[in-house]
């Protein structure tokens, strides 16, 4: 396992997710009653406890809380899974805020810190994505970041509706990281 360190930038902290920030996420998850929302992995309020207990359980997952430093209040989870240390590859995932962060500087600082310690600190070659074929927002946002579609896994994932669909795979190379920073760095310049 990685050790998860604890990352500032922009107003937004990132550290391990623990227990202690569940009624935080029960709140955050209320925001715009995410849970309803089938093509994502946020949980429903009464279940943000045992969605905390099972990324802590997964031998491949390692959760991050994001916490608006203003407030000092969790606002969302973010997640290294799916960790190849052979490979160097993982991805980043399971993540989701509370709709009032949605379209704001959040989802980028987030993901530039997470991309910096992966590149920087990891010296990782590859951090991919993967959402639902009909996740059009999460497509769209991860598309904004400077990932490249790999391509769809079909009739991969199965919704919390019982549906079986597909998956549309993204990710980043080490090569590209560079361009990539200057991107993110860049919007996040902008937005302030």
């Amino acid at each position: 396992m990685l050790d998860l360190p604890t990352l500032s930038s922009n107003g937004i902290i990132l550290k391990p997710l623990t227990l202690t920030h569940a009624s935080d996420l029960v709140e955050a998850c209320q925001d715009g009653e995410l849970w309803k929302i089938n093509v994502t992995s946020v949980p429903e309020p009464n279940k943000v406890i045992d969605y905390i207990n099972t990324a802590d359980s997964m031998p491949d997952r390692q959760a991050f809380v994001v916490i608006d430093e203003r407030t000092g209040k969790a606002i969302g989870s973010t997640s290294f899974h799916d960790i190849l240390p052979l490979t160097k590859r993982l991805e980043i995932g399971y993540t989701w805020y509370a709709k009032s962060y949605w379209q704001t500087h959040v989802n980028t600082t987030c993901k530039l810190m997470l991309l910096t310690y992966i590149f920087e600190n990891l010296k990782y070659q590859t951090v991919g994505w993967r959402t639902d074929i009909e996740n059009h927002r999460s497509q769209k946002a991860i598309e904004r970041l400077g990932a490249k579609k790999d391509g769809i896994i079909r009739g991969n994932r199965v919704r919390r509706d019982g549906v079986i669909s597909d998956t549309v795979m993204y990710s980043v190379l080490k090569s590209e990281w560079p361009q990539v920073k200057v991107e993110l760095t860049n919007k996040l310049n902008k937005s302030y």
